[in-house]
Protein backbone atom coordinates (compact mmCIF):
# COMPACT_ATOMS: atom_id res chain seq x y z
CA UNK A 1 0.00 0.00 0.00
CA UNK A 2 1.20 3.50 -0.81
CA UNK A 3 1.82 5.79 2.16
CA UNK A 4 -0.88 8.24 1.03
CA UNK A 5 -3.44 5.43 1.09
CA UNK A 6 -2.11 4.11 4.41
CA UNK A 7 -2.56 7.56 5.95
CA UNK A 8 -6.14 7.77 4.66
CA UNK A 9 -6.93 4.65 6.69
CA UNK A 10 -4.87 5.33 9.81
CA UNK A 11 -5.10 9.18 9.75
CA UNK A 12 -2.30 11.70 9.36
CA UNK A 13 -2.52 12.62 13.05
CA UNK A 14 -1.82 9.02 14.09
CA UNK A 15 0.97 8.54 11.57
CA UNK A 16 2.71 11.88 12.18
CA UNK A 17 4.74 10.59 15.15
CA UNK A 18 5.94 7.56 13.19
CA UNK A 19 6.76 9.70 10.15
CA UNK A 20 8.85 12.16 12.18
CA UNK A 21 10.55 9.33 14.10
CA UNK A 22 11.61 7.79 10.79
CA UNK A 23 13.12 10.97 9.38
CA UNK A 24 10.18 11.58 7.05
CA UNK A 25 10.75 8.21 5.39
CA UNK A 26 7.22 7.08 4.56
CA UNK A 27 8.05 3.41 3.88
CA UNK A 28 10.00 3.15 7.12
CA UNK A 29 7.14 4.84 8.98
CA UNK A 30 4.71 2.19 7.73
CA UNK A 31 7.15 -0.53 8.77
CA UNK A 32 7.46 0.97 12.25
CA UNK A 33 3.69 1.23 12.59
CA UNK A 34 3.22 -2.42 11.63
CA UNK A 35 5.99 -3.58 13.95
CA UNK A 36 4.43 -1.57 16.78
CA UNK A 37 1.18 -3.44 16.15
CA UNK A 38 3.02 -6.77 16.26
CA UNK A 39 4.75 -5.77 19.50
CA UNK A 40 1.44 -4.68 20.99
CA UNK A 41 -0.09 -8.04 20.09
CA UNK A 42 2.82 -9.90 21.67
CA UNK A 43 2.73 -7.79 24.83
CA UNK A 44 -1.03 -8.14 25.14
CA UNK A 45 -0.68 -11.92 24.93
CA UNK A 46 1.86 -11.91 27.76
CA UNK A 47 -0.29 -9.56 29.83
CA UNK A 48 -3.39 -11.68 29.20
CA UNK A 49 -1.60 -14.81 30.44
CA UNK A 50 -0.46 -12.91 33.51
CA UNK A 51 -3.95 -11.56 34.16
CA UNK A 52 -5.51 -15.03 34.04
CA UNK A 53 -2.75 -16.45 36.27
CA UNK A 54 -3.20 -13.67 38.82
CA UNK A 55 -6.97 -14.05 38.84
CA UNK A 56 -6.76 -17.80 39.33
CA UNK A 57 -4.16 -17.54 42.09
CA UNK A 58 -6.30 -15.00 43.95
CA UNK A 59 -9.34 -17.18 43.47
CA UNK A 60 -7.53 -20.26 44.81
CA UNK A 61 -6.50 -18.35 47.92
CA UNK A 62 -9.96 -16.94 48.61
CA UNK A 63 -11.75 -20.21 47.91
CA UNK A 64 -9.62 -21.78 50.65
CA UNK A 65 -10.20 -18.84 52.94
CA UNK A 66 -13.78 -17.77 52.25
CA UNK A 67 -15.44 -20.66 50.42
CA UNK A 68 -16.31 -21.74 46.89
CA UNK A 69 -18.65 -18.78 46.27
CA UNK A 70 -16.53 -16.12 47.89
CA UNK A 71 -17.23 -13.38 45.34
CA UNK A 72 -21.01 -13.68 45.71
CA UNK A 73 -20.76 -14.08 49.47
CA UNK A 74 -18.45 -11.07 49.84
CA UNK A 75 -21.27 -8.64 49.00
CA UNK A 76 -23.98 -10.09 51.23
CA UNK A 77 -24.94 -7.89 54.21
CA UNK A 78 -22.31 -9.63 56.33
CA UNK A 79 -19.81 -10.14 53.51
CA UNK A 80 -16.28 -8.83 53.78
CA UNK A 81 -16.75 -6.29 50.97
CA UNK A 82 -19.82 -4.78 52.65
CA UNK A 83 -17.60 -2.30 54.45
CA UNK A 84 -18.23 1.32 53.39
CA UNK A 85 -14.55 1.54 52.37
CA UNK A 86 -15.12 -1.18 49.76
CA UNK A 87 -18.31 0.26 48.31
CA UNK A 88 -16.94 0.52 44.75
CA UNK A 89 -15.75 -3.10 44.75
CA UNK A 90 -19.13 -4.21 46.08
CA UNK A 91 -20.90 -2.19 43.38
CA UNK A 92 -18.78 -3.78 40.62
CA UNK A 93 -19.56 -7.27 41.91
CA UNK A 94 -23.30 -6.63 42.27
CA UNK A 95 -23.47 -5.23 38.73
CA UNK A 96 -21.62 -8.27 37.36
CA UNK A 97 -23.97 -10.63 39.19
CA UNK A 98 -27.01 -8.79 37.85
CA UNK A 99 -25.74 -9.17 34.28
CA UNK A 100 -25.36 -12.95 34.56
CA UNK A 101 -28.22 -14.91 33.04
CA UNK A 102 -27.34 -17.89 35.23
CA UNK A 103 -25.00 -17.68 38.19
CA UNK A 104 -21.99 -19.92 38.59
CA UNK A 105 -18.82 -18.95 40.40
CA UNK A 106 -16.60 -19.50 37.30
CA UNK A 107 -18.89 -17.27 35.22
CA UNK A 108 -18.78 -14.52 37.81
CA UNK A 109 -15.02 -14.93 38.17
CA UNK A 110 -14.53 -14.21 34.47
CA UNK A 111 -16.54 -10.96 34.56
CA UNK A 112 -13.89 -8.70 36.02
CA UNK A 113 -11.08 -6.80 34.35
CA UNK A 114 -7.47 -6.46 35.42
CA UNK A 115 -8.22 -3.35 37.47
CA UNK A 116 -10.61 -5.28 39.69
CA UNK A 117 -7.95 -7.84 40.62
CA UNK A 118 -5.34 -5.14 41.11
CA UNK A 119 -7.57 -3.30 43.56
CA UNK A 120 -7.81 -6.36 45.78
CA UNK A 121 -4.30 -5.26 46.82
CA UNK A 122 -5.45 -1.74 47.69
CA UNK A 123 -5.47 -1.26 51.45
CA UNK A 124 -9.26 -1.33 52.11
CA UNK A 125 -9.88 -4.43 49.98
CA UNK A 126 -6.71 -6.19 51.13
CA UNK A 127 -7.57 -5.78 54.81
CA UNK A 128 -11.25 -6.59 54.26
CA UNK A 129 -10.26 -9.86 52.58
CA UNK A 130 -8.12 -10.98 55.49
CA UNK A 131 -4.61 -9.72 54.55
CA UNK A 132 -3.62 -12.99 52.87
CA UNK A 133 -3.17 -12.17 49.19
CA UNK A 134 0.61 -11.86 49.44
CA UNK A 135 0.48 -15.67 49.46
CA UNK A 136 -0.21 -15.37 45.73
CA UNK A 137 3.48 -14.36 45.42
CA UNK A 138 5.27 -16.95 47.59
CA UNK A 139 8.68 -16.32 46.00
CA UNK A 140 8.71 -12.54 46.31
CA UNK A 141 11.77 -11.10 48.08
CA UNK A 142 11.84 -10.66 51.83
CA UNK A 143 11.25 -7.09 52.96
CA UNK A 144 14.23 -5.08 54.14
CA UNK A 145 14.75 -1.81 55.94
CA UNK A 146 15.04 -0.15 52.53
CA UNK A 147 12.13 -1.72 50.67
CA UNK A 148 8.92 -3.31 51.90
CA UNK A 149 7.55 -5.98 49.58
CA UNK A 150 4.09 -5.57 51.05
CA UNK A 151 0.65 -5.31 49.52
CA UNK A 152 1.23 -1.64 48.67
CA UNK A 153 4.34 -2.59 46.70
CA UNK A 154 2.42 -5.28 44.78
CA UNK A 155 -0.44 -2.84 44.15
CA UNK A 156 1.99 -0.36 42.58
CA UNK A 157 3.62 -3.03 40.40
CA UNK A 158 0.23 -4.20 39.18
CA UNK A 159 -0.63 -0.59 38.32
CA UNK A 160 2.36 -0.50 35.98
CA UNK A 161 1.11 -3.64 34.25
CA UNK A 162 -2.40 -2.22 34.08
CA UNK A 163 -1.14 1.05 32.61
CA UNK A 164 0.61 -0.57 29.65
CA UNK A 165 -2.32 -2.94 29.20
CA UNK A 166 -4.66 0.03 28.86
CA UNK A 167 -2.24 1.83 26.57
CA UNK A 168 -2.24 -1.12 24.20
CA UNK A 169 -6.01 -1.53 24.46
CA UNK A 170 -6.45 2.11 23.40
CA UNK A 171 -4.14 1.61 20.40
CA UNK A 172 -1.41 3.89 21.73
CA UNK A 173 2.16 3.22 20.54
CA UNK A 174 4.65 1.38 22.73
CA UNK A 175 7.67 1.72 20.43
CA UNK A 176 8.76 5.21 21.52
CA UNK A 177 10.56 6.74 24.44
CA UNK A 178 7.59 8.19 26.41
CA UNK A 179 6.69 11.71 25.41
CA UNK A 180 9.08 11.82 22.43
CA UNK A 181 9.39 10.73 18.82
CA UNK A 182 12.50 8.69 19.61
CA UNK A 183 12.24 5.02 18.61
CA UNK A 184 13.09 3.21 21.84
CA UNK A 185 11.45 0.12 23.37
CA UNK A 186 13.21 0.41 26.75
CA UNK A 187 9.99 1.45 28.50
CA UNK A 188 8.09 -1.51 27.06
CA UNK A 189 10.88 -3.93 27.95
CA UNK A 190 10.85 -2.68 31.55
CA UNK A 191 7.16 -3.58 31.81
CA UNK A 192 7.74 -6.90 30.05
CA UNK A 193 10.53 -7.82 32.47
CA UNK A 194 8.33 -6.79 35.40
CA UNK A 195 5.65 -9.24 34.26
CA UNK A 196 8.21 -12.03 33.96
CA UNK A 197 9.44 -11.21 37.45
CA UNK A 198 5.90 -11.32 38.85
CA UNK A 199 5.38 -14.72 37.21
CA UNK A 200 8.51 -15.92 39.01
CA UNK A 201 7.28 -14.53 42.33
CA UNK A 202 4.05 -16.49 41.76
CA UNK A 203 6.16 -19.64 41.33
CA UNK A 204 5.12 -19.96 37.69
CA UNK A 205 7.62 -21.05 35.04
CA UNK A 206 7.13 -18.17 32.64
CA UNK A 207 9.32 -19.68 29.90
CA UNK A 208 7.26 -22.86 29.79
CA UNK A 209 3.97 -20.98 30.00
CA UNK A 210 4.80 -18.55 27.21
CA UNK A 211 6.58 -21.05 24.96
CA UNK A 212 5.79 -20.26 21.33
CA UNK A 213 3.79 -17.17 22.31
CA UNK A 214 6.42 -14.69 23.40
CA UNK A 215 8.49 -12.84 20.79
CA UNK A 216 8.64 -9.52 22.62
CA UNK A 217 12.42 -9.28 22.87
CA UNK A 218 12.89 -10.14 19.19
CA UNK A 219 10.42 -7.48 18.07
CA UNK A 220 11.96 -4.89 20.38
CA UNK A 221 15.35 -5.58 18.82
CA UNK A 222 13.88 -5.21 15.33
CA UNK A 223 12.19 -1.93 16.22
CA UNK A 224 15.24 -0.46 17.93
CA UNK A 225 17.39 -1.27 14.90
CA UNK A 226 15.15 0.62 12.45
Amino acid sequence: MKYVDFVKVMSSARMHRYYVACGNDSRKAMTLYRKNLQLSQEMFTVISCFEVALRNKINDQYVLQHGANWIRDSVTPTGFFSSPRCIKTKSIILKAQKNLAVYTHPKLLSCFDFGFWRYLYAQPQYFAGGQTLLRVFPLKPTSTAFIQYNQTYIFKQLKLVNDIRNRIAHHEPICFQPGTTNIDTTHTLQHYNLILQLFQWMNINENALLYGLDHVQTLCNEIDSL
